[in-house]
């Protein structure tokens, strides 16, 4: 996954400042990097159930009257990751601004977008556990990555215009695009293709290879947008008591307006309904439509997301933070080392214990997913550690920074 915080912003934050502005900044992306490191984390856990447990996919929104409790609140953990990523990612692109001009961070969203984008349809289409290594490949899906990469480049000509309407945007894709939701087009329509890419999660065929829209970006416009319309909040000299008090108030307004026009069953997503048991109740609340992502979807998760930078913030001198500011410091990599190494972990078993779940190999127990995930944490830790250090230590290799 991709943000600039992880690299950019230091180097603009870290300029010619008052040393208490110097150790205000630091701490600031500490906390901010200490946040993505954090939903790094559960993005691995998300990826290792999707490992191990091939055979049993959970549709979107989650089937919560037929899904293993113990499944659907695995894969709940994840819904934080992509929101959280895309909204940092426009909130670090105003931190670089902070030292750049906009024409310089207009130029590097569009790079770093383009570059998202080509990783998107090579390295990381092939590093899903069943991708054959085909050469062109039978299948790609246009997912986070992509997302992300796509956004950039939005941002990239949206940042140009004045701050409220930045906001104003971003607030009106995110609250309205579920009104689009009825439409729906074939793949007869000369309109399919861009509205697929746009908003509907579909197939397309592209010259015999099968393209899956899995990230429609309509939303994920919106959501890079907001993040960097609230950039101002974490400039130089700002108060971070007062930061603290916005993200709050916003994370728990979030949350709050999310159960109301959750509980009118209205608008915003999929109605939820009252299941068999309380607990298959609360799963059908809680069961969210993530491709693409629903107001509902994004109102918990994005506040989610600012009440624990507000806690991260905080806590900042806690031990932890520097631990998962150094995985949130080298997103990409870790991202496409964790994928990786999924890979090969699963082609061993697979070889080792042939197809046990059909055509794939799949486990019985969801205790293997946790088992797994916390012998990974230090495997993954320590290459990824060295790896921020060195974007740390040699900012003269300009390319890493995409990296």
């Amino acid at each position: 996954m991709s943000s600039i915080a992880g690299q950019a912003p230091p180097i603009g934050l870290r300029a010619a400042s008052p040393p208490m502005d110097a150790a205000k900044a630091r701490t600031r992306l500490i906390a901010i990097d200490a946040l993505r490191g954090l939903v790094m984390l559960f993005m691995l856990v998300d990826h290792v159930r999707e490992t191990w447990f091939l055979h049993l996919q959970v549709t979107d929104p989650v089937d919560a009257s037929t899904t293993d409790p113990g499944l659907f609140f695995t894969r709940l953990l994840s819904t934080f990751c992509a929101p959280t990523f895309v909204a940092l990612t426009g909130l670090s692109a105003w931190l670089y601004g902070q030292s750049h001009t906009k024409a310089q961070v207009s130029e590097f969203l569009f790079k770093r977008g383009l570059f998202l984008i080509f990783l998107e349809f090579t390295v990381v289409g092939y590093a899903w556990p069943t991708q054959a290594p085909a050469f062109p490949p039978t299948a790609i899906w246009l997912q986070v990555i992509w997302a992300i990469g796509i956004s950039m480049i939005c941002l990239a000509a949206l940042l140009h215009l004045p701050r409220p309407a930045q906001f104003a945007l971003g607030l009106a894709i995110v609250c309205l695009h579920n009104l689009l939701d009825p439409i729906r087009l074939t793949a007869d329509s000369p309109y399919y293709v861009p509205w697929a890419i746009i908003h509907q999660r579909s197939l397309i065929d592209f010259g015999g290879i099968a393209v899956k829209t899995t990230y429609p970006i309509l939303p994920w416009i919106g959501v890079i947008l907001l993040g960097f319309a609230c950039g101002p909040w974490f400039a130089r000299g700002s108060d971070p008591e007062r930061r603290i008090r916005r993200l709050t108030m916003l994370g728990l307004g979030l949350v709050i307006g999310f159960v109301v026009i959750r509980t009118l069953n209205f608008y915003g997503d999929k109605p939820w309904f009252v299941g068999e048991t309380p607990l298959r109740t609360v799963m059908s609340f809680l069961a969210l439509t993530k491709y693409p992502p629903s107001l509902l979807f994004l109102m918990p998760t994005v506040g989610a997301g600012c009440l624990l930078l507000a806690l991260f913030e905080t806590f900042q001198d806690s031990k932890a933070m520097p631990h998962l500011a150094l995985l949130g410091g080298a997103p990409m990599f870790y991202y496409v080392l964790h994928l990786y190494t999924l890979k090969v972990i699963y082609n061993i078993a697979l070889v080792l214990y042939g197809p046990t779940k059909g055509t794939v190999f799949g486990v019985d127990h969801l205790r293997w997913v946790w088992i797994w995930v916390f012998i990974l944490i230090p495997v993954l830790y320590f290459p990824t550690r060295w790896f921020a250090q060195l974007k740390q230590r040699r900012k003269d290799i300009w390319w890493l920074k995409y990296l």
